[in-house]
């Protein structure tokens, strides 16, 4: 594994570790391509930026989608009911999604209670797939996202750089 990866799996990673390590703060963002973006029923793929957040702070896991036209879309669940469900998969359960409209005065949320769940694979070197979808109010909410991973052997120091700024291609 490289420096350059690192902050990736290491966010991941502390997903994985559960609950004592969802206490702490930490923020990644990733590039790779999203490959879905439906928000309350409405499919805006084509829209949708190829970055990815991901937020592990005071118990709660977010990730959060965005699309050039302004959308935004997290998905947010209790970091402390992270399971596995197979050796190479973990889930996420969501119990909160978040629609976003950037306007004039900023961006306007609506958070919703919502049922569903965030998939990822466990850390590895190359590509990762985190991919979400919930329901609420009857509607559908998904996202689906592949990360891009570089192997290279350049240094990013400790990590810390790319942890707060995001792993850059």
């Amino acid at each position: 594994m490289t420096t350059r990866a690192a902050p990736i799996f290491a966010l991941l990673g502390a997903l994985a570790a559960g609950p004592a390590a969802a206490q702490q703060g930490a923020e990644i963002k990733m590039t790779g391509q999203c490959e879905r973006l439906v928000i309350g029923g409405q499919d805006i793929t084509q829209n949708c930026k190829e970055q990815l957040v991901n937020t592990v702070t005071r118990g709660r896991t977010t990730f959060d989608f965005a699309a050039w036209d302004g959308q935004t879309l997290s998905f947010s669940g209790a970091g402390a009911q992270h399971e596995a469900t197979e050796e190479t998969e973990q889930l996420q359960p969501i119990s909160l999604v978040v629609a976003g409209m950037k306007n004039a005065e900023g961006i306007v949320r609506s958070p919703s209670p919502a049922v569903g769940a965030c998939r990822f694979s466990a850390p590895q070197p190359g590509k990762t797939q985190i991919a979400c979808e919930a329901t609420s109010q009857g509607k559908t909410y998904a996202g689906t996202f592949i990360t891009d991973v570089k192997t290279d052997s350049k240094a990013g120091g400790d990590g810390t750089k790319d942890a707060k700024e995001g792993v850059k291609p």
